[in-house]
């Protein structure tokens, strides 16, 4: 076991320094391998999208490695590909996130690519549109979608009045006013090292890769960079709201329902992540998935799933069902959740998460990239380097109250948000 845990990263073989200009920057080693990743963020996420313009931090983000005043499309992929490279990036509610691979001695490549893109974006003409047009046909392509619109209506049902309750992706309507102008001025905004995370892990001396960074983007500033937004107050529904989206043709209906959950950084997102894997994810899709699909046959799959991140989460079972058993598998779901909160779960259930949790924790953090991410959670989260060493004591100490109790917490059902789509 203590062999096990040194494996894993900690405060002692990752190295972390904060640039004066704002950068925190996360390295650690791993010389069994001839590749390097790099894995990033920055707040630049959909919450700084005018409601006339959702999907605007989401354009932006697309369009960063369409051309830059250095180098085009072509000229970008071209380098990348020729020495087997990947880079990109993504965009989420909070953060833009970005990274890449590749062998070690093409860091600085990698490196090179990504301060370009970052600092210097031409958002062509040309490539704005063919990236509109794919945006659009995307959009089309979720509108036809049962499962997509019935997680978009739930979260407008549970995140009334909050910004979680908008769309990052946007919606036809708000992509067609996106001009190139709001491209150029969101990335004046909010593309700025303050508050920017990067993690590399590879084989790559820690020291080392910490320098090429500072080299790259150390002198970079942004004077005119907007605060990071405070989220308003969230206030939880005082009662059960249903709503069905209506999607003519369709085969399948979609359902989804629950409530809000903990925050990423809570005390009891360790209980409720532990519960929630017995409540619908461990084995066969847990209880829910025993109930609903192997002992009812009411639907082509259903699980219960946990989001947490920096605000109020959303804790919520999904399900794919013929629209005839539409109204069966929800109430079959709300009979799981009451007895889940009432009744709680076994000292026996607890263990065998607990082991699932701490016996996939290794596979997790056996690549680069695994690696990578989890540091990026360490530092988003405030978690402490030493977090995946103390993590199989964590899971462990959770006790079979612990998770009662924040299911309680959590889980009202008479107070749950419902949403549809389908036929």
């Amino acid at each position: 076991m203590a062999s096990m845990l040194h494996s894993l990263p900690g405060a002692d073989d990752t190295y972390r320094v904060e640039l004066p200009n704002g950068i925190v920057v996360l390295a650690r080693a791993n010389f069994n391998s001839p590749s390097v990743v790099i894995s990033a963020y920055l707040y630049a996420g959909g919450l700084f999208d005018p409601d006339e313009k959702l999907g605007l931090a989401d354009f932006v983000s697309s369009a960063l490695m369409r051309g830059t005043h250095k180098r085009d499309f072509q000229k970008l992929y071209d380098e990348l590909e020729s020495v087997g490279a990947s880079f990109g990036y993504n965009s989420g509610t909070h953060y833009a996130g970005f990274g890449g691979r590749s062998l070690v001695e093409d860091l600085p490549l990698l490196l090179d690519v990504m301060t370009d893109t970052l600092q210097n974006p031409a958002f062509p003409a040309d490539q704005v549109e063919k990236l509109r047009a794919q945006m659009l046909t995307g959009l089309a392509i979720r509108a036809q979608d049962t499962s997509d619109m019935a997680s978009l209506t739930f979260d407008e049902l549970l995140y009334d009045g909050h910004p979680y309750s908008r769309s990052d992706e946007g919606w036809p309507e708000t992509i067609q006013a996106i001009t190139q102008d709001d491209l150029v001025e969101f990335h004046r905004k909010h593309y700025s090292p303050h508050g920017m995370v990067i993690s590399i892990v590879g084989a790559v001396e820690p020291e080392k890769a910490v320098a090429e960074v500072e080299h790259m983007l150390g002198g970079w500033q942004n004077e005119v960079q907007d605060e990071a937004l405070e989220l308003p107050e969230f206030r939880p529904p005082a009662q059960t709201i249903q709503r069905h989206y209506s999607i003519p043709g369709k085969s399948q209906s979609d359902l989804v329902m629950g409530s809000y959950g903990p925050k990423r950084n809570d005390p009891e997102y360790l209980p409720a992540t532990l519960g929630n894997n017995i409540l619908g994810q461990f084995g066969m899709m847990g209880r829910i998935g025993d109930v609903v699909r192997e002992q009812s046959g009411l639907a082509y799959y259903a699980y219960s799933q946990l989001s947490a991140g920096v605000g109020p989460g959303a804790w919520y079972v999904s399900a794919g069902v013929n629209p005839a058993n539409l109204e069966k598998a929800t109430e079959l779901v709300k009979q799981e959740l009451k007895r889940y909160v009432e009744e709680g779960i076994s000292a026996e259930e607890l263990a065998d998460s607990q082991a699932n949790y701490v016996g996939r924790l290794p596979l997790s953090l056996e690549s680069n990239g695994g690696v990578a991410g989890a540091l990026l959670n360490v530092e988003r989260y405030g978690l402490g380097l030493d977090y995946y060493r103390q993590y199989p004591d964590l899971v462990r100490a959770v006790t079979v109250d612990e998770v009662l109790e924040t299911a309680r917490k959590y889980i009202d059902p008479e107070r749950l948000v419902i949403a549809t789509a389908g036929p």
